[in-house]
């Protein structure tokens, strides 16, 4: 029976396949070298997958290589049949030369990561309508609330999270970005970013989130898994 993982259960389960869990995903990439081989090894997942692609897989084929994306789309969560089908792709790509991977320390631009956008907000329930008509955004599976978070329903582009203010904050910027990373990715980008500029605005809330702001004060948020269960 197909169970919904926690975090730690998902990312563990994986993590020597390749995969890294990222908000509520399973991802990994794998390089090719042409167009041709992108959809070829994109063709031999979906059909190693079977019917469950239709309800599990995302894949965003380049010429230069291939994301992989696992979760159930009917529970938005990662569960025990996700974990089946990375493997599956896995041992696939295997077959035909190729490594999944989360691309850390392999001199690849960037590892896999997600991005969410989030906004700063008196009055979620008040600004969320406007936010999900002018982005063409829908709800989040199971998350229908006034205040929960928007999704593009093609799968394309950043989820919109909202954060509810106590006050307001004029001074601050009101809308940022979190880069969902790889938990052993973290430290690396953040030195990173730490010597392109940056500097680090907090870290009470690390391994779950750093916050760190560029030389005008305009804030980012670092993210993984870590930290958020039990």
């Amino acid at each position: 029976m197909e169970q919904i993982l926690s975090r730690q259960e998902a990312s563990e389960a994986v993590q020597d396949a390749g995969w890294r869990f990222l908000l509520g995903t399973l991802r990994t990439s794998v390089p090719v070298g042409s167009s041709a081989r992108a959809i070829g090894l994109a063709a031999d997942a979906v059909a190693a997958c079977g019917d469950d692609a239709d309800r599990h897989l995302r894949v965003d084929a380049r010429p230069d290589r291939v994301v992989f994306t696992l979760q159930s789309l009917e529970h938005a969560a990662v569960t025990t049949r996700d974990v089946e089908l990375a493997l599956l792709i896995s041992a696939t790509a295997d077959r035909s030369g190729f490594l999944t991977e989360p691309e850390i320390g392999t001199g690849a631009p960037r590892s896999v990561q997600m991005l969410e956008i989030a906004i700063d907000a008196l009055d979620i329930a008040g600004i969320r309508p406007f936010w999900k008509a002018v982005l063409g955004y829908t709800d989040e599976a199971g998350a229908t609330g006034p205040e929960d978070p928007l999704v593009d329903p093609f799968g394309q582009d950043p989820a919109i999270w909202f954060q509810q203010m106590d006050r307001a904050r004029p001074q601050r910027n009101r809308i940022h970005f979190d880069i969902c990373v790889p938990h052993d990715e973290a430290s690396r980008r953040i030195e990173t970013a730490l010597a392109a500029g940056g500097r680090l605005v907090s870290a009470t809330r690390a391994p779950a989130f750093w916050v760190l702001a560029d030389l005008e004060g305009n804030e980012v948020c670092v993210t993984t898994w870590q930290g958020r269960d039990g």
